[in-house]
């Protein structure tokens, strides 16, 4: 390893030091963007959804994700297809694969999200709405 290595590449993120946003009764807890890390290529989140809330129908043109559920029930969509999402589940979401996540449960739902890459030509996500037909 190179001591002379920039350490500004480097960060350790300890519970409370993340970059909060709040969208709705959504909260974004950001470990890893560009801005905040030295990251070019890679989005790491921890999002909490409130009971009766969500994030509806949407895709990222030009971004995969993998998302991992911690704690709740999730009601996760991709394209036409539901499916019940608890703490250990995961799903990967390939580029322009529209999908939406629901908590209909009386609990917050908390899970990590992870995407690549951070930087890509284009709207970073499209808001569709409503379930595709």
């Amino acid at each position: 390893m190179n001591n002379q290595q920039d350490m500004s590449a480097h960060r350790f993120t300890q519970p409370g030091e993340e970059e909060v946003e709040v969208i709705g009764g959504k909260t974004h807890l950001w470990h890893s963007k560009p801005g905040f890390t030295a990251t070019e290529d890679l989005l790491f989140v921890r999002v909490l959804i409130q009971p009766g809330e969500g994030h509806s129908f949407h895709y990222h043109p030009n971004k995969e994700e993998i998302i991992y559920f911690i704690s709740g029930t999730a009601e996760q969509w991709l394209e036409d297809e539901m499916r019940v999402m608890g703490p250990g589940s995961s799903l990967y979401i390939p580029k322009g694969v529209v999908h939406a996540t629901y908590n209909r449960s009386d609990s917050p739902i908390e899970f990590i999200a992870v995407i690549t890459p951070a930087s890509a030509e284009g709207p970073v996500t499209v808001e569709v709405g409503e379930r595709p037909a």
